[in-house]
């Protein structure tokens, strides 16, 4: 009956009655597992009876979006026309749940997170007053475990002294959660950044016999990339000791800041397929070796070079200009000049209407000598430079009826491996070979090496034919 600034004075008969739980006018209802109609109209028959000692008598209703849709209505009334001695406490996690006749009849208040530095303060006091001895790094995992939520901080402090033993520290902490260390998530990272994938598995194994869980696991390993990215923007770490930070700084020195989000984006995707999978040890550990292959993230990275100079080459503000026109064979690119007005004048796009409309009728010559140079030709007045650059130098060659073989002298580079496998760019050629021979025809990349192992191949079958006088015939 006293209150102090706000707050309650914790002395009066009122306040302890309160606390203690034994005060009739305060009344608290779980909504998740009374939510019937029935249960409303208790309360609104309570309603009309006064108070015994406090001046209001109070109705707090936890989890309140659980209620049915009849509760709901059954409780709106009282919200309309609540009687002067009556106050409801709505709680719930979840607003966007409730029905918008009750939000309009509520004042509405959003708490927000806590800060790590008030849970700590606030954990600081419990374990002085509890005579529990926990070190700084032991409350600050507890703090971040907690997301914001101070009943959690203090479950998961509780939880850490069910054994008897006051003593918390920071491993103490990660054992109970299920955490592997900072120290081993920080190897494993570094051992993925170096393409290292024996001691990749092998810091996974380790995390594993331990008893750790999978979705944790990835749950730090987020976590750590993200630190390390804020580390590489911000030079500032929380909740780091020396070591791991020293770790860290390492670390940092050898990945990109883009690199670190493709990183996270590949985790999380990891953590999805994890989250649906039953065999979540298998799928976790493929993830890991495939984020160790480090020609998988070259042609990640090719191809999005690809992408954004296709990209460019499409926005219609580029010309070309060769300075050898007649030699196909040079391996120098054409030389790119760029447009300095956005605008494409319009006889220059009707031109390129006209020159599609004749490019869907046109009929090369079905000799492959001699429609090969028209298509690399064509490709390369179209504007499609990416496929020319990667083409040019090549040969074909008919394999069969149905296949038609691009053959690489000098082999294919990864780059112009990624280009050239890209399905558009497959079906663009396929398309271009079947006008050109008036049918349908498949395409087929061969390097040297490989045309070599073929004749080889080849050679050694027809000689086996020969001796056996078998009937034989290669087809692809």
């Amino acid at each position: 009956m006293n209150p102090k600034e706000g707050e309650p004075c914790n002395e009066c008969e009122i306040c302890l009655g309160a606390l203690s739980g034994s005060l009739t006018d305060i009344v608290e209802m779980d909504a998740a597992s009374n939510n019937s109609v029935e249960d409303i109209r208790n309360i609104r028959e309570e309603v009309n009876f006064l108070p015994t000692k406090a001046k209001y008598r109070v109705y707090i209703i936890d989890e309140v979006h659980m209620l049915s849709v009849g509760a709901f209505n059954a409780l709106l009334k009282t919200l309309e026309e609540p009687p002067e001695h009556v106050k409801f406490i709505l709680a719930t996690t979840e607003p966007q749940k409730l029905p918008a006749t009750i939000l309009s009849r509520c004042q509405r208040f959003d708490f927000k997170r806590i800060s790590n530095e008030d849970i700590i303060k606030r954990l600081e006091i419990v374990c002085k007053e509890s005579q529990i001895e926990a070190t700084k790094g032991a409350l600050s995992s507890i703090a971040v475990l907690s997301e914001g939520a101070m009943r959690d901080a203090l479950s998961i402090l509780e939880r850490c002294i069910q054994d008897g033993d006051n003593k918390i520290d920071e491993d103490k902490v990660k054992d109970l959660v299920g955490i592997p260390k900072t120290i081993f998530v920080g190897e494993m990272l570094e051992s993925i950044l170096e393409y290292d994938v024996y001691k990749a598995l092998e810091n996974v194994n380790q995390i594993l016999q331990e008893g750790k869980d999978i979705t944790q696991l990835l749950w730090e390993l987020i976590r750590y990339s993200k630190d390390l990215l804020v580390f590489q923007a911000t030079g500032k770490l929380e909740l780091y000791n020396p070591e791991e930070k020293a770790q860290i700084k390492r670390i940092s020195e050898k990945i990109s800041k883009d690199k670190l989000v493709d990183l996270i984006y590949q985790l999380s995707d990891l953590g999805n397929q994890i989250k649906w999978s039953t065999q979540k040890n298998i799928i976790f550990q493929a993830g890991i070796i495939r984020l160790c292959n480090k020609q998988e993230s070259i042609n990640q990275d090719i191809e999005k070079r690809v992408e954004n100079i296709e990209n460019y080459l499409k926005s219609g503000n580029v010309s070309i200009k060769n300075n050898n026109q007649n030699n196909y064979q040079t391996t120098s690119a054409p030389n790119v000049i760029v447009n300095p007005n956005n605008s494409v004048p319009k006889e220059q796009i009707s031109h390129k209407e006209k020159q599609k409309k004749e490019d869907s009728i046109k009929k090369f010559s079905n000799q492959s000598e001699k429609y090969w140079p028209q298509i690399m030709n064509d490709l390369k007045q179209s504007g499609k430079i990416v496929l020319y650059t990667n083409l040019m130098g090549t040969k074909v060659k008919e394999l069969n009826d149905m296949t038609v073989g691009i053959e690489f002298p000098n082999g294919m580079t990864a780059f112009g491996k990624a280009v050239l496998e890209k399905p558009e760019n497959i079906r663009e050629i396929s398309n271009l070979i079947s006008i050109a021979c008036g049918k349908e025809m498949q395409v087929k990349y061969i390097s040297q090496e490989q045309a070599k192992n073929k004749m080889s191949n080849e050679e050694n079958l027809q000689n086996f034919a020969n001796q056996s006088d078998i009937p034989f015939h290669i087809i692809d």
